[in-house]
């Protein structure tokens, strides 16, 4: 399958957050899985034509914006993604609601079957991404039934409409707190390239690299003491900030734009 107009929409995971280009996020932007994948994907498509974008037959955009609630990126970015004319959608959301207590899991797993359902629709494929298990968090595995829970209704949803999946849960390599940022919530650099590759694994992109290798060496264990200090300064240095900003209904994607609104050639 030879995909031209690559449309990508979710939250801060989408945004790329935790994965900045050359020059730091404030210089040139965050990157992130869906950036790094449709690079590759643009390299195996670029050549003559016009499709609108000169020189190249690829274009990407991405509309993601960090904070997100699943009904805001529904209501909000999927039409504005159709709108583009995509053949690819890929589509995450659903992780910041997970973390709200009282969440109606069927409920939000019903909004996203309307959403790939429209997606589907509209002529395009569908990219879904499961949640990351996790298990190893000390305060986010609070969660894990719910996220094992809401997996499964993506996976259902993707069988039914006939949309690929890219099963983080199952990426063991991800439960490795060297794929995630200080902040535990926000990959790092290898963690979003690792997903990269997986999408491009699940939408059978031949030869695009490996996301199991390469193999990393076991982490140095803890003591219970050094574990006990390092969860009280994450606590308080990025988890208390986050309920704050809960308590006051105000989001990190507040004041933040969608990246690349439009569909435009990598550069």
């Amino acid at each position: 399958m030879l995909w031209t107009r690559y449309a990508a929409i979710g939250d801060s995971f989408t945004e790329g957050v935790g994965d900045p280009y050359e020059g730091g996020a404030a210089g040139g932007g965050w990157r992130g899985w869906a950036d790094r994948a449709a690079a590759e994907l643009a390299a195996r498509s670029n050549g003559p034509g016009s499709s609108g974008f000169g020189s190249s037959r690829f274009g990407y955009a991405n509309l993601a914006i960090r904070g997100r609630l699943l009904d805001r990126i529904v209501d909000e970015q999927l039409p504005a993604a159709l709108d583009l004319k995509p053949d690819l959608v890929s589509v995450s959301g659903g992780g910041n609601d997970l973390l709200r207590p009282g969440l109606d899991v069927d409920a939000l797993a019903a909004r996203m079957d309307e959403a790939v359902a429209a997606i589907r629709a509209a002529g395009a494929d569908a990219v879904l991404f499961t949640g990351v298990d996790p298990v190893g968090s000390p305060v986010i595995r609070r969660t894990r039934g719910r996220v094992a829970v809401y997996n499964e209704h993506l996976r259902a949803i993707a069988a039914r409409r006939g949309a690929f999946v890219v099963d983080q849960w199952s990426m063991d390599v991800l439960r490795d707190w060297r794929m995630w940022g200080v902040d535990r919530l926000h990959m790092s650099p290898e963690g979003h390239r690792r997903v990269a590759l997986a999408m491009l694994e699940a939408l059978g992109v031949p030869d695009a690299g490996d996301w199991r290798e390469p193999e990393l060496e076991p982490l140095p264990e803890l003591s219970r003491g050094a574990q006990r200090l390092a969860n009280a300064r994450w606590a308080r240095g990025y988890l208390a900030p986050w309920v704050g900003r809960r308590l006051r209904g105000r989001s990190s994607g507040d004041t933040v734009t969608a990246k690349r609104p439009v569909l435009a050639p990598i550069e």
